[in-house]
């Protein structure tokens, strides 16, 4: 059969798996009916807050959704088939609990998140960054191993601040390397928006230029390995310039700091940035952990915060700021904090219809899964890989094909499916670069492009399903696991018999279709 007539026979499964993007509240499939109890302080701050606005909380979401959503937002991975079918036949009453603290130390915890703090920090190889490969990867490896060890996040942040040496033996140098212009302005720029959460455009003059001076004596040269540069204290430059009465430097709050030739600015400010009771440095990282994870911020955009972009729940910041300092800056305790909490573990379906709810954190935000996400979990399901490529061939440009998408080191290193996806360009920082809104040419790329087809074809790992000796039901409940972490109902189950009896339909065909249409369903695409 051609493609075209397989589109449109596919067609047939498509209404039953696409309604679930917009269910019905009471649906057994998407939500539980488990009574909703505080689990943590987060849950008493918002459930009071919903009660004072009138707001009713979703259902607590059902354990199929929970599986799919806590790999995709803990680990950016998709759950196996096994993995799904273990976690809904567990009976105990902490299974969520246990499975988050498995996920937390699973590795590609860290791969995940230091995807996320990659495109934060332009790790970036070619134009307009230039750190080039050797450099990228060096930087790359420093950020994933702080996160794996669950380094302190006021020590990597120092550690970001104030390294001096090779960009290709000190990691964290490449935090002044990636910044495209290299004067004082370009890097108080960066240090506002990555690391306080502040757009300093917006700042006044006089803080901007006060801040300037901490970064004046930052110095750069090159070494004689092709495209090493050593970072540096000027100190030559620091004694002429602070003894000849320069600009005095002035901390965001308007403290005035005294500097002396003998000791590097950015140490002065590191320890006022890092400090425990430090709000410009604490609301920052945990109003980020939470719109990664909830979709959005407590101020948002989560790299805006400014006097006339209040957060809509000041209590719950604060609540998490403390939380942190409280942890010694353990980024995993407020990531387990927000994952254990009712709140996160709502449905995406408002309690009482008022969509104006998803903006109260009273039930869970529906957004795209990200390009990495995607690809990767289409190449896991088919067993297939993806080639990846960067547009000046040097040392590290050569990725293997079974590389994962979210473990690329380099943002100069990409594909043709993550670029159409809205993979940021890691050129600026912002969390904005990152584009998940739908396409028509996405649309039409998971619909009827070869590169899709081929992997649902060819895949060795789909096909192995679909051409087992099971009985047809058995073979579309494993597609339903491998594609949705759940299992089909009833009436899905229906439809699908029906489908592969069909006169048009020869063979395994049918459960080739199935799978089309599972993968372009909304429901796949979007975490819920």
């Amino acid at each position: 059969m051609g493609l075209f007539s397989r589109i449109v026979l596919a067609l047939a499964i498509v209404p039953a798996v696409t309604s679930a993007a917009e269910p019905q509240r009471g649906s057994g499939m998407f939500e539980s009916q488990a009574e909703l109890t505080v689990q943590n302080r987060i849950d008493e701050i918002l459930f009071a807050q919903w009660k004072k606005s009138g707001i009713a909380p979703a259902n607590l979401c059902s354990d199929s959704v929970f599986v799919r959503r806590v790999y995709l937002d803990v680990i950016g991975t998709l759950p196996t088939a096994d993995e799904a079918s273990r976690f809904l036949a567990d009976k105990t009453l902490d299974k969520r609990h246990k499975l988050i603290e498995h996920l937390l130390e699973r590795k590609e915890f860290a791969d995940y998140w230091t995807m996320k703090w990659a495109d934060l920090l332009r790790v970036k190889a070619e134009f307009p960054i230039n750190l080039w490969p050797n450099a990228a990867q060096t930087y790359y490896r420093w950020i994933r191993d702080s996160l794996g060890r669950n380094k302190p996040y006021d020590q990597f942040v120092r550690e970001l601040l104030i390294s001096s040496g090779s960009n290709f033996r000190v990691a964290p140098v490449n935090f002044y390397r990636a910044i495209p212009s290299k004067d004082p302005e370009s890097i108080v720029r960066a240090v506002a928006l990555t690391l306080m959460g502040e757009r300093s455009d917006k700042w006044p003059k006089e803080r901007l230029d006060g801040m300037k001076a901490f970064f004046s004596y930052v110095g750069f040269k090159p070494t004689r390995e092709w495209k090493e540069e050593i970072v540096f204290f000027d100190f030559a430059k620091a004694i002429e310039q602070l003894q000849g009465g320069s600009q005095q430097p002035v901390l965001p709050d308007g403290t005035r700091a005294g500097l002396s030739p003998d000791r590097d600015p950015r140490r002065v400010f590191a320890d006022w940035l890092v400090r425990p009771d430090n709000l410009w440095f604490t609301r920052n990282i945990v109003n980020r952990i939470w719109f990664w994870v909830m979709g959005r911020g407590i101020v948002h955009e989560p790299d805006d915060f400014r006097p006339d972009n209040p957060p809509s729940h000041p209590e719950l910041l604060a609540f998490l700021q403390k939380e942190l300092v409280a942890a010694k800056f353990d980024l995993k305790h407020v990531y387990r904090m927000i994952l254990s909490s009712t709140t996160y573990q709502l449905a995406s379906i408002p309690g009482n219809g008022d969509t104006t709810a998803v903006d109260h954190f009273a039930c869970y935000r529906i957004r795209r899964v990200e390009a990495e996400v995607l690809i990767d979990a289409l190449c896991q399901i088919t067993g297939t890989t993806e080639k990846y490529s960067s547009q000046i061939p040097e040392p590290f440009t050569f990725v293997p094909e079974s590389q994962r998408s979210i473990a690329l080191a380099d943002g100069s290193i990409t594909s043709s499916f993550l670029e159409m996806f809205g993979r940021p360009s890691r050129d600026t920082g912002l969390e904005s670069e990152r584009n998940n809104k739908p396409t028509p040419e996405q649309r039409l790329h998971l619909l009827n492009s070869s590169h899709v087809q081929r992997k649902l074809r060819d895949g060795p790992k789909i096909r192995k399903v679909i051409y087992s000796n099971r009985r047809q039901d058995q073979i579309a409940r494993e597609l339903y696991l491998m594609i949705l972490s759940r299992y089909p109902t009833d009436s899905e189950l229906k439809i699908v018999a029906e489908y592969c009896r069909s006169d048009a339909v020869q063979g395994r065909e049918g459960f080739e279709d199935l799978a089309w249409a599972l993968i372009n369903s909304a429901e796949f695409l979007h975490r819920h």
